[in-house]
């Protein structure tokens, strides 16, 4: 089979990581026989600099006629003014839009190799595999803004609808019942009307799902189990600024932010998959990131994007034999710990594909 990805390296560190993540799906393909086509795009500072927009229209349309879309990291220091008419972000935003990236996947699993490399204790975090499902284009993020009284006031409207939360729960329970079929719906029903509406709609669609049991958890409950108790978890769903904050808190259960990868999903098979970290503008360039992230990353896209159940598993399995053996990037301090550099870090996740 040949599959046509999109890849948008963006700012800093973000074109290293992918292409080794790119690396890894050409071992894939020769391996197991597919054909990956890879077609370069610009997002973010770069694509400011180069057309004076975050996300430049044929941009938008290579990632519309390719099969998925294999995403870096935006934003830097040089376009780090928030008062900006421009800004990197605006070119993420206007992408999940642009596509339909309703659903944000964000896995959390522990390489148990990776025991001591978290700040928590081992026994806190052992069994810890836990599945984040993010509203992705409603929300706070989404709604109207904007300045009054001469400036003196600010504000943010969070408005979500019926259908977008249906569709998401929906997403979760499906995701949960090839899991642990426990889903955890996180609001603050307590004091805002849009959770009030999320929970009643959270519940309704879980009837729909007899064999899935649904909890529900206020937002700041459950930042401090995901601390306190992580191995409980097992799918979380929520909206899209409460998953964004609780994505970033969990991801250093698995020890560095360079670890962790994420899926955003349209409807059918089209989706971005990027690591979780940022652009890391302090270490772009010098060959010393972790592009574990975005080379997980590209496992999820083999699983949601290609339909390769088999392929995702090779890579996942190659990741972590490649860390059991004790190789590390910078970012994970470990006693003992091989530190290798970016490409070498690839170089040995593609050695390990290939056997």
């Amino acid at each position: 089979m040949q599959y046509n990805i999109a890849v948008l390296g963006g700012d800093g560190i973000g074109p290293e990581v992918t292409a080794q993540a790119a690396r890894v799906l050409e071992a894939v393909g020769a391996v197991f026989g597919h054909r990956f086509i890879f077609r370069e795009g610009l997002i973010g500072g770069i694509a400011i600099d180069t057309h004076g927009t975050a996300l430049p229209e044929e941009t938008l349309a290579l990632c519309r006629q390719s099969d998925a879309v294999l995403f870096g990291a935006v934003g830097g220091p040089k376009w780090d003014d928030p008062t900006a008419a421009v800004r990197p972000e605006q070119g993420l935003l206007a992408i999940r839009k642009g596509l339909g990236l309703f659903a944000n996947l964000r896995p959390v699993k522990l390489a148990p190799a990776l025991v001591d490399a978290s700040t928590l204790k081992a026994d806190v975090l052992r069994g810890t595999d836990l599945l984040v499902v993010r509203e992705l284009t409603g929300g706070i993020y989404f709604g109207e803004r904007g300045r009054r009284d001469e400036g003196r006031t600010a504000f943010d409207t969070m408005i979500y609808t019926v259908e977008e939360i249906e569709r998401v729960v929906r997403v979760a329970c499906e995701l949960a019942r090839g899991r642990r079929k426990l889903v955890t719906s996180v609001d603050k029903a307590n004091v805002l009307e849009t959770s009030r509406l999320w929970r009643e709609t959270a519940t309704r669609v879980a009837k729909e799902y007899p064999d899935v049991r649904m909890e529900h958890l206020l937002v700041d409950a459950c930042s401090m189990h995901l601390i306190r108790r992580p191995a409980t978890f097992d799918v979380i769903v929520t909206e899209n600024m409460f998953g964004d904050i609780l994505t970033d808190e969990a991801s250093m259960l698995a020890g560095s932010m360079g670890m962790l990868p994420s899926a955003s999903l349209a409807e059918g098979t089209m989706g971005l998959y990027e690591p979780i970290h940022g652009t890391a503008p302090d270490i772009a360039g010098q060959g010393i990131a972790n592009p574990v992230g975005a080379i997980l990353s590209a496992a999820l896209l083999l699983r949601y994007s290609c339909k390769l159940e088999a392929e995702a598993r090779a890579v996942e399995r190659a990741v972590d034999e490649t860390l059991a053996e004790g190789y590390r990037t910078r970012d994970i301090v470990e006693p003992g710990a091989e530190t290798v550099t970016t490409d070498t870090m690839g170089t040995l996740i593609v050695e390990r594909v290939r056997a």
